[in-house]
């Protein structure tokens, strides 16, 4: 006997309840057998023990629900029926966008954040009296250091909560701390609240990618929707130093004001974002029949799934850091993220060397320096649309490696390599005081190009691969990147001046040159990995089960009362 026999010896009954809706826009419901076996052996292997020791909750599409002599034998499962308008993957175009547009708010108010200190570095030095070059980082470091921690909390809350309360809550952390940072009494207060500041914005980085997969079930859209999240994550860093350094000239403080009013700005539009995540969403339907009915045997799967402080700390929070480090796909596609990431920062840290001291530029202006990198960024979305055509076109003419997985969204990381090296060797080898300073600002140009696909390319194979657990998958690559880009940074200074512009630079595209060979890996063995992958195996699972209900459902039309379900 198997431990869920032993732990369950009776197999309960389970049953679909289809919601219907009649001619007058009046609810009902109708019960349907379902079948009442779960594959233990698809689960991931930590939560799999967690769930055969206490209880084995419902999967978000098919699944079995434990019982006991005070349970009742029998549940009446709510779900989305064929065509269902609170599907997000059926919403009307306008509240798609609706949806999109409030997470690159998010987005755009969390990125410009990241980088404001780093234009106003001689401001906040001369107020508090700081000239140590090593703390005069931390107001970036300690940012991303938020981005560390709160992708842990935000992403996997999002998947047991919803997306809107979690978004609501952690912009609602950066707002206020935002306000503090521009009003901080000391230099240690602004580091800490720095630190929160990045905490509450790391939210949009890590739940984007899964607002996408909500509302957008084809790659083609959910892809350009990642692009333009994307395009908002890197004009957002490019624009901080910007604004900051222009304005910091009135006071330190302006470079967090504008930061903290921004946010105040936009926190409105949060309170009417509609809930992208579908579990949520059958959830307040289940909480809505039950309130009209009176029958509290309805319910959704999601809450027939633990939710005790246990299993939210050693399976939800951890997930994001098992899929790290036990899963290859995410594990290298961090890595080269990462390094990628690290880079950006690091020229946060060696433009300043490069055009204050090599050609004299005012803060300001050293700001503009930044904005190929945007330009290059839009490049790349231009390249992706391309692609995208391309890819479409050759799968309507049914070519042969257009159905391969792989071939959706790597070719834009194979060809991102070779921007990114070049862009390095560029720029450190033309920052001469005898080459125009518009040379080795058009390096950004490259990078902002290579960099974006890179990120394009990998982010959306991960969104692909692991859908439901996209935003755990996106925490796992945001928390590496975070600590790549708030560790490393503090090297860039003594290693520039050390090494001099050209090698320390060359140094960088050295590494990029050895890392460009993982998007090939995944090319030639991703498939494989994806099948020994026990989040994609089970993923498969959860999706033969969706299309034997769909077919039990079509067949219950046939020879039902023809309503519609809803």
């Amino acid at each position: 006997m198997t431990d869920l026999e032993n732990t369950y010896p009776r197999e309960p009954q389970v049953v679909g309840l289809a919601v219907t809706r009649n001619h007058a826009g009046e609810e009902s419901t109708q019960a349907t057998p379902i079948a009442a076996k779960h594959d233990i052996d698809a689960q991931i292997e930590l939560e799999k023990q967690d769930r055969s020791q206490d209880s084995v909750p419902l999967s978000l599409t098919e699944g079995c629900l434990p019982v006991t002599d005070q349970e009742p034998s029998q549940k009446r499962i709510v779900r989305f029926a064929d065509g269902d308008p609170e599907q997000p993957n059926n919403w009307p175009q306008w509240k798609k966008l609706y949806a999109l547009f409030v997470a690159m708010i998010s987005v755009i108010n969390s990125t410009i954040s990241s980088t404001l200190a780093a234009g106003a570095t001689a401001p906040i030095s001369e107020h508090f009296h700081e000239t140590n070059e090593i703390h005069l980082i931390l107001p970036t470091s300690i940012f991303l250091v938020g981005y560390v921690a709160g992708p842990m909390i935000w992403a996997p809350l999002s998947e047991s909560y919803g997306r809107k309360w979690t978004m609501i809550a952690s912009f609602a952390v950066f707002s206020i701390f935002s306000v503090a940072s521009a009003v901080a009494p000391t230099f240690a207060a602004l580091v800490v609240f720095r630190l929160f500041v990045g905490l509450g914005g790391s939210c949009a980085i890590s739940v984007v990618g899964g607002v996408c997969a909500d509302v957008y079930h084809d790659p083609s859209s959910r892809g350009l929707s990642m692009a333009i999240f994307l395009v908002f994550t890197t004009w957002g860093p490019v624009l901080g130093p910007l604004i900051s350094g222009f304005i910091s000239t009135v006071s330190w403080s302006w470079a967090f004001w504008i930061g903290a009013i921004s946010a105040g700005a936009s926190l409105p539009f949060f309170f009417f974002y509609p809930e992208t995540y579908a579990p949520v969403i059958l959830k307040y339907r289940a909480q809505r029949l039950r309130t009209e009915t009176g029958d509290m045997s309805i319910v959704a799967p999601i809450e027939l799934e633990k939710t005790d402080l246990r299993h939210v700390v050693t399976v939800v929070l951890t997930r994001p850091l098992r899929m790290f480090c036990f899963e290859p796909l995410v594990l290298f596609t961090c890595l080269y993220l990462s390094y990628a990431y690290t880079i950006f920062y690091i020229y946060f840290q060696s433009y300043p060397l490069i055009f204050t001291d090599v050609y004299h530029f005012r803060p300001g202006l050293r700001g503009l320096t930044f904005l190929p990198i945007g330009l290059g960024a839009i490049i790349a979305c231009l390249l992706y649309h391309i692609w995208d055509t391309l890819l479409l076109r050759a799968q309507h003419l049914h070519k042969p490696w257009s159905r391969a997985e792989e071939m959706r969204r790597l070719p834009l990381a194979c060809i991102a390599g070779p921007f990114f090296v070049t862009s390095a060797f560029w720029l450190g080898w033309t920052a001469r005081p005898d080459i125009h300073w518009v040379v080795p600002t058009l390096a950004g140009l490259c990078f902002g190009v290579g960099y974006l696909c890179l990120f394009m390319a990998l982010l959306n194979y991960l969104v692909d691969a692991y859908a439901l657990y996209a935003a755990s998958a996106m925490a796992a690559s945001s928390l590496s990147r975070s600590v790549f880009g708030a560790v490393l940074p503090f090297a860039a200074r003594p290693m520039y001046r050390a090494m001099g512009v050209p090698w320390a630079t060359s140094l960088l595209g050295f590494l990029s040159l050895a890392l460009c060979v993982i998007p090939f890996v995944f090319v030639r063995w991703g498939a494989r990995m994806r099948e020994r992958s026990p989040f994609c195996r089970d993923l498969k699972r959860r999706e033969e089960e969706a299309l034997e209900e769909d077919e039990r459902r079509r067949k219950g039309r046939v020879g039902g009362s023809g309503e519609e379900k809803v």
